[in-house]
């Protein structure tokens, strides 16, 4: 019998990016030769900013179109201390997810076996959301532009667009989501008592798409409030969807809520799988760690966790999941963001060793 074969693209980009998605490739070529039924076909692209001061650009031009042919994309991180972040964030990240309209940005947020997290009687299981993001509108659209610049009447606007289409979709998928978790409770982020027009239009869609999803309960909360629940009544969410940049903000508070940034995933989708989708940490390029072999690589593991799914690798992806609790539910294998002394090659060694061993 042949093996699936899946294409990925790898794309390291800048900083810690790179290590962890070097260590990530690692693990999966180990789950793919475990398991025999499948196997990676694994393209690298040098897109970053090193190519940016080498060349004037972080990617080919056509360099969205380059990545259709693969099955999924699998980034680290775009970033550097000496390059303005607007450049950075849409010459690379938002230069791939808005063309191939990964409209998706999924966040699951739990706290690991053997992780602590900073909220105090934070029982089992009482913190575990998935944060769906919706990925290509709202602040993040790109409307905008400035004018008379340097005089004292310079402007400078950013347009949050938001459409019947973008939200119909991105609430139904979050509805959906919801309705395949156990408590299928969907809350819906807004802030609808200052921002009078496009997020009205949010709370109205919202409460239309729920009529579908009869089975899902559902409740809405401003995002100030939101983060006051977060903190003080984690138990109370389960699956929460936001705009860009709602969603961007409070999945960083989850991923600090659940013990660290460093082992926080996420998978930015195309549901209809029209067009590949990408797969990265959270995490940022972590400059003042890079090259000292001590980025937590979870977050990066935990994403090929998601990959895995989304590619119908169900039972690698369950393996590799049980190799990284196995892993983080050892003190000596945390790594400096966690509190521990572990490095990259340790916590890398022991997903691999759980995975080829101990994790049946």
């Amino acid at each position: 019998m042949s093996k699936r074969i899946h294409r990925i693209a790898a794309i390291g980009g800048d900083g810690i990016g790179v290590e962890v998605v070097d260590a990530c490739l690692e693990v999966l070529q180990v789950l793919a030769d475990r398991d025999g039924g499948f196997d990676f076909d694994v393209q690298a692209f040098d897109w970053s900013t090193d190519r940016y001061k080498r060349t004037g650009a972080f990617m080919p031009a056509e360099g969205a179109d380059q990545l259709r042919a693969f099955d999924a994309i699998l980034f680290g991180a775009v970033g550097a201390p000496d390059v303005p972040d607007h450049l950075t964030l849409w010459g690379l990240r938002l230069a791939i997810c808005q063309p191939l309209d990964q409209y998706a940005n999924v966040r699951p947020t739990r706290v690991l076996p053997g992780i602590q997290s900073p909220l105090r009687h934070v029982n089992d299981g009482e913190l575990d959301w998935v944060i769906v993001r919706e990925n290509s509108e709202g602040e993040y659209a790109g409307q905008g532009g400035r004018s008379h610049p340097g005089l004292p009447l310079e402007v400078a606007t950013d347009v949050s667009i938001f459409t019947r289409a973008g939200i119909e979709r991105i609430m139904r998928f979050a509805f959906r989501l919801a309705q395949s978790r156990p408590r299928k409770f969907l809350t819906v982020v807004t802030k609808s008592n200052a921002q009078r027009h496009g997020m009205v239009l949010w709370d109205q869609i919202a409460a239309e798409i729920a009529q579908e999803f009869p089975d899902v309960q559902w409740d809405k909360m401003l995002v100030d409030a939101m983060t006051v629940r977060m903190v003080m009544n984690p138990g109370s969410l389960d699956t929460i969807v936001a705009t860009n940049l709602h969603a961007d903000i409070l999945s960083d508070l989850a991923a600090a809520l659940s013990g660290s940034i460093g082992v926080a995933p996420t998978a930015n989708l195309n549901p209809e799988r029209d067009t590949p989708s990408m797969f990265e940490p959270i995490h940022g390029s972590a400059f003042d760690i890079t090259g000292k072999g001590v980025a937590n690589p979870v977050a990066t593991f935990w994403t090929a966790v998601m990959m895995l799914e989304h590619l119908g690798e169900k039972q690698a992806a369950d393996r590799l999941m049980r190799a990284v609790e196995a892993v983080t539910a050892n003190a000596e294998l945390h790594t400096p963001d966690l509190g521990g002394k572990a490095t990259t090659r340790m916590v890398t060694d022991a997903v691999i060793g759980a995975i080829r061993g101990r994790n049946k």
